[in-house]
């Protein structure tokens, strides 16, 4: 009995050992960012006003003065590592960026894979045209080409609600920018905030929202099992909606004021 007893009790230790070493070790970017001095944010700076450049070739944006802010508050350098709309995830994902700050919508596939912030801006949805296209609902899309940027939440939401439409999936606004300008497609997907740059293409072919899809919210992406990161940026996004910080950026770059007490509502404030 004595020896049963003896190799029950091994065999138990030796489960908890290896349940122990099977265990996925927690990561720590955060200590990780402030040991290296730097922290690198991936972002599209081809989607104005969120990423662009500006007459001297240096990122600008809504998206780049808020990556700004919260580099120095952290007290670290900031290191942009640019994007597009596709890579943003995979950037994360394979560390070739500590967090994401780039027009990223929080969605329920998306938290699958990576971790979001409490959102720090809206980020309404539509369908676009030209003044004189005829577009009431999704159904009116039947049989019309309608510009996307892949891998987009608009790309999905046309994929599931508008299986008529001849729907055609451009790499990034920029070029969808241009495709819209040189009359290749009169309808686009994007978001609201893109259509004046999307205009100033080529103001001739000016475009106007026809159809709200949905109001989208904006976070900041972080990987999964990063607790600490994700702790001190969502201090950082109650704390700079509370003192104007954010909204002031947004409505400089945007002319819209973000709904701040709603967003705050939606992080627990």
């Amino acid at each position: 009995m004595k020896t049963r007893d003896f190799l029950r009790r091994a065999a138990g230790a030796a489960a908890v050992v290896l349940c122990g070493l099977a265990l996925p070790a927690m990561a720590d970017t955060l200590e990780d960012i402030k040991k290296a001095g730097k922290i690198r944010v991936a972002i599209d700076t081809a989607i104005p006003p969120f990423g662009m450049t500006d007459e001297k070739m240096q990122p600008a944006g809504s998206d780049v003065d808020l990556a700004k802010l919260l580099a120095k508050d952290m007290g670290v350098q900031l290191e942009i590592v640019t994007t597009t709309g596709p890579s943003r995830i995979p950037m994360l994902q394979t560390n070739k960026a500590d967090i994401v700050v780039s027009t990223l919508s929080i969605t329920p596939d998306r938290a699958k894979v990576i971790d979001f912030s409490i959102p720090y801006a809206d980020h309404p949805s539509v369908v676009a045209g030209l003044k004189g296209v005829s577009i009431k609902s999704l159904a009116d899309l039947e049989g019309k080409k309608v510009a996307v940027v892949r891998g987009t939440t608009q790309d999905a939401d046309l994929t599931q609600q508008a299986k008529g439409a001849q729907i055609v999936r451009y790499e990034d606004d920029a070029t969808m920018a241009l495709a819209v300008a040189s009359g290749q497609v009169d309808i686009l997907a994007t978001a609201r905030s893109l259509l004046p740059a999307i205009s100033k293409k080529n103001p001739a072919r000016t475009v106007e929202p026809k159809i709200t899809m949905q109001t989208n919210w904006l976070a900041i992406g972080v990987r999964k099992d990063d607790p600490k990161l994700l702790a001190w940026i969502n201090d950082w996004v109650k704390t700079n909606l509370k003192n104007g910080k954010l909204a002031a950026i947004y409505k400089q770059h945007h002319g819209v004021d973000i709904p701040t007490d709603e967003l705050l509502k939606k992080g627990g404030a």
